[in-house]
């Protein structure tokens, strides 16, 4: 299991996306259109992850699918862009899905997902959700398999010019949440992901840490993307 991607809800385009990174310095491009949920995206990816800017592309097909990251994505704009959730890789999601079932936590089961790209080009992946109703709790995060395997992946991001080697030197190093009872949260999490619960409210993924902190009011989100 790792950190494949962190998702940022938006009400801007890719397009708009690209530009205000690219005037910060960095690299990020448009991913392109999931034409099932009417959504589109623009990514930015660094050494061991990237980054997700989702918004709405087609609102009449967004508000009718029943998804649950499009779901979180309409109920959060509904307030103001921000950081919503983030997703883990796994190598094997079928049996992953049989695992945290028996483990109590009841699931979508694994889905079929794809992006048509800028170029035309359909990416295909696997996903599976935790079940759990849209509100201003905390997400679990959402987990993926992708069909291409990540080295061949990574090594196509880079003949495109998607990941640079300026943007290889970057790394996603903590995401912080901020909820009303980090320590509920954190042991929730830590059985779900199979991990240890550390000193001061976080997991450990691979390098990454996973910190939760305490906040007395406002969604319990994703907060924090610490990236160097």
């Amino acid at each position: 299991m790792k950190l494949d991607h962190v998702v940022y809800f938006t009400s801007k385009s890719p397009e708009e996306v690209v530009e205000d990174q690219r005037k910060a310095g960095r690299q990020a491009i448009v991913g392109g259109k999931h034409e099932k949920w009417g959504t589109q995206n623009a990514l930015l990816y660094v050494k061991n992850a990237y980054v997700e800017w989702l918004s709405v592309e087609r609102p009449e097909v967004s508000e009718q699918v029943d998804h649950p990251l499009t779901r979180l994505l309409l109920h959060d704009l509904k307030e103001k862009d921000g950081w919503g959730t983030l997703c883990l890789s796994v190598t094997d999601i079928e049996q992953f899905n049989e695992d945290i079932t028996n483990k109590g936590f009841a699931t979508s089961g694994v889905l079929d997902a794809e992006r048509r790209t800028a170029s035309g080009e359909l990416k295909k992946w696997k996903m599976l959700f935790v079940d759990q109703p849209v509100s201003d709790e905390l997400p679990y995060p959402f987990f993926i398999e992708w069909e291409t395997p990540e080295e061949i992946r990574f090594e196509q991001l880079r003949s495109e010019g998607a990941l640079t080697s300026d943007n290889e030197k970057l790394e996603i190093r903590e995401c912080v949440f901020a909820v009303e009872d980090p320590l509920r949260d954190t042991g929730e999490w830590a059985i779900l992901l199979s991990q240890k619960v550390g000193d001061l409210n976080d997991i450990m993924i691979g390098d990454i840490r996973l910190r939760f902190i305490e906040q007395e009011s406002g969604k319990n989100r994703l907060q924090e993307v610490v990236i160097r």
